[in-house]
């Protein structure tokens, strides 16, 4: 693939920015992040902007004369940092440093004065590549997302990207449809990658090209097929040469075609005992020596009441409903404890509590399941040590169901147990509660198992992340088991940007926690790029900082 243009200045330029290719990753810094670590400021002249989110104070250096950029200092939270130029005729490059504790961000920041058009990358290469870099691709449009904005997957049999916005003819906005793109469709785009949360996407591409595709799919009888399994048909236009099918390698234990009439295809799919599972579908042709292809997603339901498809309450007293005794299996029911009914004893090894979907006592028969007479962890007897389950805590139970006196609940005297309390599952790492808070490890655990409930976590301050300032009203430090930090994601929790005992916003009177304090925080928990922390802007606070809790 050829550049249409090829200015001396240019490759100099791709030159810097290749060599730096290893800088870029340090977007990931957990000092710091920038929303984009290239800045494009046109020939004419004027301002482009990025978001600078530090956890410490930071600055701006090595910012050559050309270039003026406002705020070059800041502190902890987020700032907005604007890079200006005047018109220029030549073209102007640097890479500027941001500093913030001892690590440093560099922003690559470029003025050129000729249009360049770009090399074709392929999809693999945008996926692993950097942000903040425009990147033109050409693929298959697989799936659209969006038909207002024009959200799209584009693959071009390396990988797959994931178009967040594409621009129309004029370079507006929300008009996708007037593109007239299809799944099928071979595109050409480009535009500046850009990471949301995990997810890696081009923003807002612009459409070089679209190539109709000759092979489209006319319409299927579901897109989601029962647990229990069965037939189903995809009927295509194909004006191409011949039509190709065939199974995907992910789905060949469960998929099989059954027959190819023409231009409808039939599938048999076998009934699934597990959780959902989906595949992509596709069929191709060919004409003049070209390959164009279809694709169509579909999606087979779980069997509810499994592990990885639990009932919810709701789902649970619905299925008792129809009970005439209890049953000979064992189900399992996800829910948020609302009423503790008997707490659990060593005498007898079990307790009983009511759960709902949303964590609210109805007193409501439809909305209210009992976890009647269940044991602990692993199906063993509770013992004094254990801890109690509280209001609040999200758990999974195992068991044999039934209905007594119209009540849905699990069948009694330890016939049914708890599997997990806020995603632990074993002794040893807290429950999450205010009498039993979560180990630092522990709250990695649930963190990762996404829990959605209020926790409490214990541990000793070891690492200040960003001190509290009375700016942001919070701050932010890592805690362990111990007081260690590890550098190790398994074992260290970050308390990111909590406020103050109350969860009030801190104030200077309050002065700074050391390393070492003992603390209890409270809040929903969260997963950033492989950290388990609280989340953020104050969501969760100190409950107690070395006993002290006001």
């Amino acid at each position: 693939m050829k550049l249409k243009y090829i200015i001396t200045s240019l490759i100099a330029i791709l030159a810097i920015f290749t060599s730096c290719t290893e800088k870029y990753e340090a977007i990931t810094l957990d000092e710091i992040h920038v929303s984009s670590s290239f800045v494009a400021i046109p020939a004419e002249g004027g301002s482009t902007s990025i978001t600078v989110n530090a956890k410490d104070a930071w600055t701006i250096t090595e910012v050559p004369e050309w270039l003026t950029v406002s705020a070059t200092s800041g502190q902890a939270g987020e700032t907005k940092v604007t890079f200006s130029a005047e018109a220029t005729k030549s073209t102007n490059s640097c890479i500027v440093k941001l500093a913030c504790g001892d690590k440093t961000q560099d922003i690559n920041v470029l003025q050129m004065t000729e249009k360049v058009e770009l090399p074709i990358s392929t999809c693999k290469e945008v996926n692993t590549g950097s942000d903040g870099i425009t990147y033109r691709i050409k693929g298959a449009v697989t799936k659209i997302a969006n038909t207002t904005y024009g959200n799209m997957y584009i693959s071009d049999g390396t990988d797959e990207v994931y178009i967040y916005g594409t621009l129309d003819a004029t370079g507006a906005e929300k008009n996708f449809s007037s593109l007239g793109i299809e799944v099928g469709d071979i595109v050409t785009v480009e535009g500046p990658r850009t990471t949301y949360g995990s997810d890696i996407e081009l923003k807002n591409v612009t459409v070089i090209s679209i190539e109709k595709s000759l092979i489209k799919v006319d319409s299927i009888t579901t897109t989601t097929l029962p647990s229990d399994g069965g037939e189903f048909s995809v009927f295509l236009e194909n004006k191409g040469d011949g039509l190709y099918v065939d199974v995907p390698r992910d789905a060949q234990s469960w998929l099989s075609i059954k027959s190819i009439q023409g231009n409808k295809v039939t599938y048999y799919a076998a009934p699934n005992t597990a959780g959902p599972r989906s595949t992509t579908l596709t069929f191709s042709t060919v004409s003049d020596g070209k390959d164009y292809s279809a694709m169509a997603e579909i999606t087979q339901e779980g069997l509810s009441g499994t592990a990885d498809v639990p009932f919810t309450p709701e789902e649970a007293i619905a299925f008792c409903s129809s009970l005439s005794g209890q049953t000979a299996q064992n189900y399992y029911v996800k829910g948020i404890v609302s009423k503790i009914v008997g707490e659990f004893s060593e005498k007898y090894g079990n307790g009983s509590f009511w759960i709902s979907n949303d964590g609210v006592f109805n007193d409501d028969l439809s909305k209210d399941f009992e976890a009647y007479q269940v044991y602990w962890f692993d199906g063993e007897k509770w013992v004094e040590g254990n801890g109690q389950v509280s209001v609040g805590d999200e758990v999974l139970i195992c068991g044999p169901l039934t209905t007594y006196k119209g009540t849905a609940e699990t069948a009694g005297k330890g016939a049914a147990h708890i599997v997990s309390i806020n995603g632990i599952s074993k002794a040893g790492y807290g429950l999450g509660s205010l009498a039993a808070p979560f180990t630092a490890e522990g709250a990695v655990i649930a963190a990762n198992a996404g829990v959605s409930a209020k926790v409490y976590v214990a541990g000793k301050i070891s690492k200040i992340a960003g001190d509290f300032s009375a700016n942001y009203g919070n701050g932010s430090f890592f805690i362990s088991d111990n007081g260690t930090y590890y550098g190790d994601q398994s074992k260290d929790f970050e308390a990111y940007q909590v406020y103050w005992l109350g969860g009030n916003k801190w104030v200077e009177a309050n002065g700074q926690p050391a390393i070492g304090s003992d603390v209890v925080i409270y809040g929903p928990l969260t997963v950033y790029k492989g950290t388990a922390e609280t989340q953020g802007k104050g969501a969760a606070y100190i409950y107690s900082i070395d006993g002290k809790t006001e």
